[in-house]
């Protein structure tokens, strides 16, 4: 019998499968490294798709005026409504955004709730360099890139922060949705407080 063979013979008290270590460890390690390929998806045509994200609309609602903005000094807002946890940030970022709106695409607007568990953000905006940051989250650190969609960089969180959909219509900063779930709700309908 080779060091691989299994032996199966039920009545043999000294059954066991025979295999080396040094076997054992090759084929796990060949294992693993087939395991890590890559997969790519594509469609029938062959080409990489490109995923959208989902965005509730609500009706437009005027939050700003373009000429008012100043880089870098936040505004507070309350959207889609003035219900539970629709507290946001306003800001314009001075360096172009994922979602950016006006001349220079740095115009975001996101929730300031974090998607962890709902800490409040209100305050820890910082532009250092070429970064626009939201956090850190007093509750478990996480930090959000403004830049970038609100995308998670550092913390505990496993979801982006919830980017309001701007328009600018002549000097009218408006909001139309919201792309991501607000903290607290099931399904970004209007909340209302309970009493």
């Amino acid at each position: 019998m080779t060091s691989l063979e299994i032996n199966d013979n039920a009545d043999d008290k000294n059954a066991s499968c025979l295999i080396s270590r040094r076997q054992f460890l090759f084929n796990s390690s060949t294992a693993a490294v087939a395991s890590c390929v890559p997969l790519v998806i594509y469609n029938q045509s062959g080409e990489a798709q490109s995923l959208t994200a989902k965005m509730v609309k609500y009706p437009n609602r005027q939050l700003s005026k373009l000429s008012e903005l100043k880089v870098n000094e936040p505004i507070n807002i309350n959207y889609p409504d003035n219900g539970n946890n629709t507290a946001a940030i306003l800001v314009k970022l001075g360096v172009p955004a994922g979602g950016g709106v006006g001349p220079d695409e740095d115009i975001v607007a996101f929730s300031y709730y974090c998607s962890h568990q709902g800490g409040p953000l209100q305050g820890t905006y910082k532009a250092v360099d070429e970064h626009r940051v939201l956090g850190p989250c007093p509750f478990h650190l996480s930090l959000f890139d403004l830049t970038r969609h609100g995308i998670l960089i550092a913390g505990q969180a496993y979801q982006s922060l919830p980017q309001i959909v701007l328009e600018v219509q002549n000097d009218k900063v408006i909001a139309t949705g919201v792309m991501g779930l607000l903290f607290g709700r099931t399904n970004n309908l209007i909340a209302t407080a309970r009493g």
